[in-house]
């Protein structure tokens, strides 16, 4: 699948040159025609999130301070945590055989209940997850999930935001920890773009915006 690039058109100059961009199905013009609100509330954290020495000096806990912080500015614009389950009703109904002194049709019916992914965030019709520096697998869980979510009708894009590597390995090794993300089994756009290209969201449209050094500010 190739990457569009309808980010170019509706996203400000200044955030686009601060973060690395991809997406596929013109996510970024789908996103601002569609929800307006939810959209303006991304571009307007993109604008105003910096990168702080101790985000890259400080090992990160179960949530990382970079992804809490985004988490909580995004909860202050409203947007919430979800979960979309699905239920499946079966009916089968059996007629009656009259050879055998059956009279009427019994219905038998079985229940299937799918639990689906959290999402970090939602808002109208949009699902927003923060990959800052998680293992990668977590990526194949957020395109999954926006696929499953698009496909019964329930979002019209999906964004991750998530890190590019080398700059942010760089960026680490010149502030004195050398042995900070350099591996490269966790969330990096890197990681992420292979997932875009070769159609895992399906028919989702996915805005992919990567941290990069020039987020930083002492």
């Amino acid at each position: 699948m190739e990457l569009s690039t309808s980010f170019e058109r509706v996203i400000p100059a200044p955030v686009r040159e601060r973060y690395e961009l991809r997406e596929v199905r013109n996510a970024s013009a789908i996103l601002a025609t569609t929800n307006p609100d939810p959209f303006a509330d991304v571009i307007r954290v993109l604008d105003s999130f910096r990168l702080s020495t101790a985000d890259i000096i400080e090992p990160g806990g179960q949530k990382s301070t970079v992804a809490a912080r985004l988490d909580r500015t995004f909860r202050e614009l409203g947007w919430r945590e979800g979960r979309h389950d699905t239920k499946i009703t079966s009916l089968l109904t059996v007629m009656p055989y009259a050879a055998a002194g059956e009279k009427a049709a019994r219905v038998v019916q079985t229940e299937v209940l799918n639990e689906g992914y959290k999402v970090d965030n939602v808002k109208d019709r949009v699902a927003l997850d923060v990959e800052w520096h998680a293992k990668d697998g977590n990526l194949d869980r957020d395109v999954a999930a926006y696929r499953a979510l698009y496909d019964a009708g329930i979002i019209d894009a999906g964004i991750i935001v998530t890190r590019s590597f080398q700059p942010i390995r760089d960026l680490s090794i010149r502030l004195g920890r050398p042995d900070g993300f350099g591996t490269t089994t966790t969330t990096t756009l890197e990681k992420l773009e292979p997932r875009l290209t070769r159609g895992d969201g399906g028919g989702c449209p996915i805005l992919a915006v990567a941290i990069t050094d020039r987020c930083y500010e002492p």
